[in-house]
């Protein structure tokens, strides 16, 4: 999903609006979440960028666009440019080694 969310609407209120923005999120990633992975992946892995516009994005963690976007809505912005991108991934095994 490469997407800006634009946040005005002349007869939906901007609240939400706001609200529409991060159900629309948390439903990709909830399509996302439940196709069908590689043989060779454990879990679905997103890449994510958030930023007032496409050129201004930076890389944030998925947990983190709620509160990305709940800082738009503070700031009283009317877009926001949002891209994650799902890709499968692998569990990484620590060897859990006490020194012996």
């Amino acid at each position: 999903m490469k997407k800006t969310f634009t946040l005005n609407h002349e007869k939906i209120k901007y609240p939400r609006m706001v609200d529409a923005a991060k159900h629309e999120v948390k439903k990709y990633l909830k399509r996302e979440r439940n196709k069908t992975l590689p043989v060779d992946a454990d879990y679905w892995a997103f890449d994510c960028k958030f930023g007032n516009t496409a050129e201004e994005a930076q890389v944030v963690h998925v947990a983190e666009i709620n509160n990305h976007i709940s800082e738009i809505e503070k700031q009283g912005l009317t877009s926001f440019y949002l891209e994650i991108l799902a890709r499968p991934a692998q569990r990484q095994d620590f060897d859990q080694d006490d020194g012996e």
